[in-house]
Formats: C-alpha cells, sequence, structure tokens
C-alpha cells in the first residue's frame, strides 16, 4: 500500500528531513489554465484519457497490456510475479506496465509506429490514431512515489505523437531508478532524448536529492518554444535550450529491467509497485 507519511517531522517543514511526504499542489496555478486533471479518483481507469498499453503496435495488446489498480485515490502501476515480457524477440525479458495518452501506426509489417528504437521493429498490430492528450507546450507536473528496488524504473515521460517520423523526441519529467535511491539519497534524471529528431540533440542530466523518493515527491517541466525547465518539488532545477516543437503524448510508466535486479530485489514481495497521486497539464492563459 502507498500510504502517506505526515507531511510535518518533529516540527520541521515537510521534506527538511527528507522522509516526508512532499505536499501535493492545489490545482489552481496562477496565470495559468488547467486543461489536464487526472487524480485517478474513478473505480476504473478513464479510457478517454489513457490506453493501458505500452507501444502496443510493436507487440500486441495482449501482451503490452499493464497492471495497475486504483484504489480509489491515485493509481498503482504494478509489476506482478506471472506478468511476461512486453517483447522479448527484440527487448529481452522487460517487462513494464505503462499508460499512455496517444497512439499511432502504420500497417501491419510496416516499420512505420511510434518510438522505434530498434531496427528491427516491425507493426505486429496496426493502431488507429488515437490523440486523448497530445499538447504542445505547457506545464506539466506529476507527484508520485518511486520504488526503491534496484531493477525498477518509474517515469512520466511525453514523446512525438509522430505525425511525422521525424516529430519524435522526448521529454523526460522524471526517471527514477531503484538501485539509485535510499531514504536519504534520490538521483532524478531528466531531459531531452532526440530519436529521430534533427533539430534536437541529447541532453541528459542526474541531479542528486537529498530526500527519499520512495516518499511522495512532485516532478514538473515548463515546455516553451525556446526552453525547457525542470522542477523538484517546486524548485527549478535546470533549463535546457532547446525544445520539441509539435504535439507530444504522455508515457507514465512502471519497468522491470533485469539486467539491473539483484538477489535481494528478487527476494522482495509482490507485486512491485509504484504510486502515482496525480498527473496535471496546464497551459499559459492568454496564448
Amino acid at each position: 500500500m502507498c500510504t502517506e507519511a505526515g507531511n510535518t517531522t518533529n516540527g520541521l517543514p515537510p521534506d527538511a528531513t527528507g522522509h516526508s511526504d512532499m505536499p501535493p499542489n492545489p490545482p489552481d496555478k496562477p496565470g495559468y489554465s488547467l486543461t489536464f486533471h487526472e487524480e485517478f479518483d474513478a473505480p476504473t481507469l478513464n479510457k478517454e484519457r489513457w490506453l493501458p498499453y505500452y507501444l502496443p503496435h510493436w507487440s500486441g495488446r495482449e501482451r503490452a497490456a499493464s497492471r495497475y489498480s486504483l484504489p480509489g485515490k491515485g493509481l498503482h502501476l504494478h509489476i506482478e510475479r506471472d506478468q511476461q515480457p512486453w517483447l522479448p524477440e527484440i527487448d529481452g525479458q522487460l517487462r513494464t506496465s505503462t499508460l499512455q495518452t496517444g497512439c499511432v501506426s502504420g500497417p501491419v509489417g510496416s516499420a512505420e509506429g511510434q518510438l522505434r528504437f530498434h531496427p528491427d521493429l516491425r507493426v505486429r498490430e496496426a493502431q488507429p490514431p488515437m490523440r486523448l492528450y497530445t499538447p504542445r507546450f505547457g506545464f506539466f507536473e506529476t507527484r508520485l512515489r518511486a520504488v526503491p528496488i534496484p531493477g525498477y524504473m518509474v517515469a512520466l515521460w511525453m514523446i512525438g505523437f509522430e505525425e511525422y517520423p521525424e516529430e519524435s523526441g522526448e521529454i523526460c519529467i522524471c526517471e527514477l531508478f531503484g538501485q539509485d535511491l535510499s531514504p536519504g539519497r534520490a538521483v532524478v534524471k531528466s531531459g531531452v532524448h532526440p530519436w529521430s529528431d534533427p533539430s534536437l540533440r541529447e541532453e541528459f542530466y542526474a541531479d542528486t536529492f537529498a530526500f527519499d523518493a520512495s516518499r511522495f515527491h512532485i516532478y514538473a517541466v515548463n515546455w516553451t518554444p525556446a526552453r525547457l525547465e525542470f522542477f523538484v518539488d517546486n524548485v527549478l532545477v535546470r533549463t535546457i535550450h532547446q525544445s520539441p516543437q509539435y504535439a507530444l503524448q504522455f508515457m507514465l510508466s512502471l519497468y522491470e529491467l533485469p539486467q539491473q535486479l539483484t538477489v535481494d530485489a528478487a527476494q522482495q514481495p509482490w507485486p512491485r509497485t509504484a504510486c502515482v497521486d496525480y498527473v496535471r497539464g496546464y497551459q499559459p492563459i492568454g496564448e
């Protein structure tokens, strides 16, 4: 279960010791209108916002299906003992539970599909265009708890919808690997990956924070036409002076990375669970 810790410790403000939850931000954000507000407070997943499959064109929806639960507030993404690898012939034994807000592909047998990360990928199950939430610029944030077990990674990232193949850039809002987490230390990775976009260059960073990322923390990006500003717990961490110029979709993911699993990790109870409190998207008022 992913319950919240108290928001103060020994009279100190939240996270002053690194072991408390960062309180949620209010939904209202001065200067912005809230255009995507997902608190995961319904008994079933809102299929008008989320597709519960990971890049289903490459593997088919059955193998790409996510494991998750909705306890009444927030989303629990699971890796379960009996879950199968999503694409073993190309991606090895990697397992994932991912929700995404868009999907499109070419016909079966073609190489036309989102996030073509390997040259041997071919469409196995054609996907009709689905633009559930594909913004172009804005402010986006999530509040989540990572999995402090080596071999597990949680991420909120954005990829090009790929109306054209070169519109494939990635903005990684946050990426947290279990082996980089401890009760008083967390490495948060973020940045830009170009994939097939010639206008972007690889620019990824790893920043270390004195907090426990298995507690709730807030990760955000302000995506403008000229730059990307990355925030952790409402503090500006880094500015990147490049920016995709086309619509992106969201990917909310929990991965099991077999090459990073340890003997101790294998003994942890099932399921392995990441908890997401909310995902929000904003647009500047007047733009």
